[in-house]
């Protein structure tokens, strides 16, 4: 039996498997990149598909603490509207 590997979202602290979450990305060139694949390079933060937990590791600064960067206002509203494409 093969192991499912698990993540916690930054933004609500539930551990889901790993495909039931985004990977935000910073990569070594220092952009922030939604990584749908999983298999990136770069230093990643896992938050669910829903905009809520997003808003909440924004709110508590844990998307900056994870990824060890101060994020920019434009960065995040780019992040923002790449969230809501997932949705549809």
């Amino acid at each position: 039996m093969k192991k499912i590997p698990q993540r916690t979202c930054i933004g609500c602290g539930m551990k889901k498997d790993k495909k039931e979450l985004v990977r935000i990305v910073r990569t070594p060139e220092g952009t922030l990149q939604l990584d749908l694949t999983g298999r990136m390079n770069g230093r990643g933060a896992y938050v669910c598909r829903d905009a809520a937990c997003l808003d909440k590791a924004l709110k508590r600064k844990a998307l900056q603490r994870s990824l060890k960067e101060e994020i920019s206002e434009d960065v995040i509203l780019k992040l923002k509207e790449e969230f809501k494409q997932l949705d549809q």
